[in-house]
């Protein structure tokens, strides 16, 4: 199912099923992205890196990736009501995982340039998301907007990190 409308071929029966299917959406990307952001906490080695000028203060990352984590998460949940066998539920998918990697290959393994190349492909997977989504679903597609901006603002950030260390 790559098109048209497949709303409640995602297996949610029924109200309680749907808000449920939320529920556990966000506690699946909120919490995976948190579990994995303090597990992988910047530490040493990344303070001492040299940073860009427009490299925001630490103390921005978490609250931002918050949000921008339950907007991901919504995105999905709509998708998945929408048809869960389908492209853009498995681009879903694949940018969150490729999301997932980031933190560990660039803080865990200490890799600007893996993580570089990561974020170039889920910069890449959520631009195809928000292009398959644009037209069936847009507010999912919208969803998406500002964690691509986010995505595209951090890769940058780690392109001059990479650069310059």
């Amino acid at each position: 199912m790559t098109g048209g409308d497949h709303r409640g071929t995602g297996g949610a029966s029924g109200p309680g099923g749907r808000w449920l299917s939320l529920v556990l959406f966000i506690a699946f990307t909120l919490g995976g992205g948190t579990l994995i952001g303090a597990v992988t906490a910047p530490g040493p080695w990344y303070e001492a890196l040299e940073k860009p000028f427009f490299n925001p203060p630490n103390w921005v990352f978490g609250p931002v990736w918050a949000v921008l984590y339950v907007m991901v998460a919504i995105a999905g949940w709509r998708t998945w009501l929408r048809g869960y066998r389908g492209l853009p539920m498995q681009l879903w998918f694949l940018q969150l995982a490729a999301n997932f990697i980031w933190s560990p290959a660039f803080f865990g393994m200490q890799l600007p340039g893996l993580a570089l190349l990561v974020i170039v492909v889920m910069g890449a997977l959520t631009f195809l998301f928000i292009q398959l989504t644009w037209k069936p679903d847009r507010t999912s597609a919208l969803l998406m907007l500002p964690y691509m901006a986010w995505v595209t603002f951090a890769g940058l950030i780690n392109l001059a990190i990479w650069w310059m260390n």
